[in-house]
C-alpha cells in the first residue's frame, strides 16, 4: 500500500498515516536535475499577502520533470523510484542509453528496469508517450498536453487518469478527472496509464505541527470574527452569517459561485462541464 498507519503512541498519532516511503528505492536525489526554488509564500512583488494562510514550512528543493519527453524515439529504462516533496505524485528516475538521466512522473504499473519510449508509433504500454490521435479509444491517459508541443498540463496529480471518448476529424474527446469532457487536437502527447499513489487522498496529517510543515498556516473561520474582519462576523454567541449567500471576506459571493470566466478561449471546446 501507498500509505502506512501509524500506531498510536500519542494522541496525535493515533487515525495518523503518511507515504509508505518503502515503496521508493531512492532515498537522495539526482543532483543535476534539482535546483533551488524561491517560495513567494502568497506574497506579490511588493511582499503584500495576495493569498492568505501560506507560509514556513520545510525547505524544499524543485526536481526538474521532463513534462516534454524529449528523448524522442529511444527507450529509457526506469532505474528508480523518487519521492518529490512539490507534488502529490512519485517520481522515477530513467536514464537512456547516451547515461542521460531525467525525471517522469511515475505511472502506477511500471517496475524497476521497464522501458518507456516516446515516439508517435510507441507500443500502448504504461508509461509510454505518444499521440492522441495514435491512441486507442477507452485507454487510460495522464501526462496531456493542451497545446501541442508545450508540454503537459492535464492529468498530473497522484492517482489520476483521463479516457479518450471519440475521435472526430482534427480533434479528440477526453474525459477527466474532474469529469469534464473536453476537446483536445489530436496532435496533442499524453502518457499511458494512470499515475501513481493513487491513495494519496486519504492519507490523514494527524496534527496541526505537521501542516505547518507542508506550508500552511492556520485558518479561522468568518462566523467567528468580529463583523469589521468579515461580513459573517459580530452577532451574540453561535449566530447564522446574516447574508443570503456566503460571502469571502471581500464581500464577493463564494461557496459554489462560478469563477470561471465568460469569455475564455476554450469555452467552445467544453462539451460537457466539471462536476
Amino acid at each position: 500500500m501507498f500509505i502506512r498507519i501509524l500506531k498510536a503512541h500519542t494522541p496525535s498519532t493515533r487515525n495518523q498515516s503518511c507515504c509508505n516511503f518503502k515503496l521508493l528505492t531512492a532515498k537522495k536525489p539526482e543532483k543535476s536535475l534539482i535546483k533551488n526554488v524561491f517560495r513567494a509564500n502568497g506574497k506579490n512583488n511588493k511582499g503584500h499577502i495576495t493569498i492568505r494562510h501560506r507560509g514556513g514550512g520545510h525547505k524544499r528543493r524543485f526536481r526538474e520533470i521532463d513534462f516534454k519527453r524529449k528523448q524522442y524515439g529511444f527507450p529509457t529504462q526506469i532505474i528508480a523510484f523518487e519521492y518529490d516533496p512539490n507534488r502529490s505524485a512519485s517520481i522515477a528516475l530513467t536514464k537512456s542509453y547516451t547515461g542521460q538521466k531525467t525525471y517522469i512522473l511515475k505511472p502506477e504499473m511500471n517496475q524497476i528496469g521497464d522501458l518507456v519510449i516516446t515516439h508517435s508509433r510507441a507500443p500502448i504500454l504504461a508509461g509510454n508517450s505518444l499521440p492522441l490521435k495514435n491512441i486507442p479509444l477507452g485507454t487510460q491517459i495522464h501526462n496531456i498536453e493542451i497545446h501541442p508541443g508545450k508540454g503537459a498540463q492535464l492529468v498530473r496529480a497522484a492517482g489520476t487518469s483521463a479516457q479518450i471518448l471519440s475521435k472526430e476529424s482534427k480533434f479528440v474527446a477526453i474525459k477527466l478527472p474532474s469529469g469534464e469532457i473536453r476537446m483536445l487536437l489530436n496532435e496533442c502527447w499524453a502518457t499511458i496509464g494512470q499515475i501513481s499513489n493513487w491513495q494519496w487522498n486519504q492519507i490523514k496529517l494527524g496534527k496541526a505541527g505537521r501542516k505547518r510543515w507542508v506550508n500552511k498556516r492556520p485558518r479561522v473561520r468568518g462566523s467567528v470574527m468580529n463583523a469589521v474582519d468579515h461580513p459573517h462576523g459580530g452577532g451574540e454567541g453561535r449566530s447564522p452569517i446574516g447574508q443570503k449567500h456566503p460571502m469571502t471576506p471581500w464581500g464577493k459571493p463564494t461557496l459554489g459561485k462560478k469563477t470561471r470566466q465568460k469569455g475564455k478561449y476554450s469555452n467552445s471546446l467544453i462539451l460537457k462541464k466539471r462536476k
